[in-house]
């Protein structure tokens, strides 16, 4: 647990020599559980489904919980995506929450895999 602590802290330091002091303050300050507000209350459930699995029918089977992106290149994704998906200017979703829907996603578990579901071994 120190260990991950160490990475969190060293990652937000990191953060903060290469995107400004904001980011890594930002990135510390989020919550996942504010952020599993937000993204209920936007309606990014609609198309990614409550726990960020994606659909086929609404976001091209995009997955959000695994995401590999960093929080910056996050941000100006949702701010200006392409494809179907709305922008969400700064006016509609502000950075903080923005930041707490990141740590949310960032929190949920990795799926069991396939050859671990029982149900999917027959």
């Amino acid at each position: 647990m120190a260990n991950g602590r160490a990475y969190v802290v060293l990652a937000a330091f990191a953060a903060g020599i290469v995107l400004g002091p904001g980011a890594a303050l930002a990135a510390l300050a989020a919550s996942a559980d504010n952020g599993k507000v937000a993204f209920v209350k936007h309606g990014c459930w609609q198309c990614h489904g409550f726990a960020g699995q994606g659909s086929v029918a609404t976001s091209a089977g995009r997955v959000l919980y695994d995401t590999k992106l960093p929080f910056d290149v996050f941000k100006a994704y949702v701010r200006d995506p392409s494809g179907a998906m709305p922008p969400y200017h700064v006016e509609i979703l502000s950075d903080s929450d923005l930041a707490d829907i990141y740590a949310y996603l960032e929190s949920l578990p990795q799926p069991k895999p396939a050859s671990e579901i029982p149900l999917l071994k027959q």
